[in-house]
């Protein structure tokens, strides 16, 4: 069959005319094709532009330093945890009871308003704000409720806080974030999404309880409990 062939295409316009359009069928071939690509180009358009509103922009941070800038009050296996803590700029400390776990983070605290100059909050359960304050003043760190460079809050106030001005958040025991579709795991994750540094510490992490590691990962940026759960599951 030849392509090029002519095809006659008539169509009345007025009473007593007749309209008479010639074109090959290779013409309408191309036309068509054309019309198909336009539909197709259309259609992953629709496409990538869902896939970008499923994409989740994370904010790098990290820095080095020297283990002669830590707080000299620090053990050597304390400077090493906070040295690689303060490098990935996101990390969680699971520490038992009695190693530390505050002197280490109030430095983490103190040593990220020195690099960034933005203020610092901590989180904990109403009965250990205290305590961290007075062990703040062991070790020439000043915590204040919130106010000041590096502030301290119980969870309950974080409906009440301004949690976009700050440079970092750290969570003191953690373990909050354990329940999945608990009320103040989802509210961290979304009030911290654009938080540069993040950091938690629990003494009670449960290594066998996927729900409570996968939270702990998507809090810090590192993959979304359902993703966590689909690698290594």
């Amino acid at each position: 069959m030849n392509d090029n062939k002519s095809t006659e295409i008539s169509q009345p316009t007025a009473p007593g005319m007749h309209y008479t359009a010639c074109c090959t069928l290779a013409d309408l071939t191309h036309q068509h094709t054309n019309e198909a690509q336009k539909i197709k180009n259309a259609k992953r358009g629709d496409y990538f532009s869902f896939l970008n509103t499923k994409h989740k922009s994370i904010i790098h941070s990290g820095f080095e330093i020297s283990e002669t800038e830590l707080n000299p009050m620090l053990f050597n296996f304390q400077k090493f945890t906070v040295k690689r803590a303060l490098k990935a700029g996101k990390y969680a400390i699971f520490a038992d009871t009695g190693q530390g776990k505050t002197p280490m983070q109030l430095d983490i605290a103190s040593q990220v308003f020195k690099h960034t100059n933005e203020p610092v909050l901590i989180l904990a359960p109403l009965a250990v704000t205290g305590q961290t304050i007075e062990q703040g003043s062991k070790f020439s760190i000043e915590v204040k409720r919130l106010s000041g460079n590096i502030q301290i809050a119980n969870y309950e106030q974080i409906d009440n806080i301004d949690c976009s001005k700050f440079g970092c958040i750290i969570l003191d025991e953690s373990s909050i974030l354990k329940n999945e579709t608990g009320k103040y795991r989802n509210l961290l994750i979304q009030k911290f999404k654009n938080t540069p540094y993040k950091f938690c510490f629990s003494a009670t992490p449960s290594p066998n309880d996927p729900m409570e590691l996968g939270n702990h990962a998507e809090f810090l940026d590192v993959m979304s409990f359902t993703e966590m759960l689909a690698m290594y599951f």
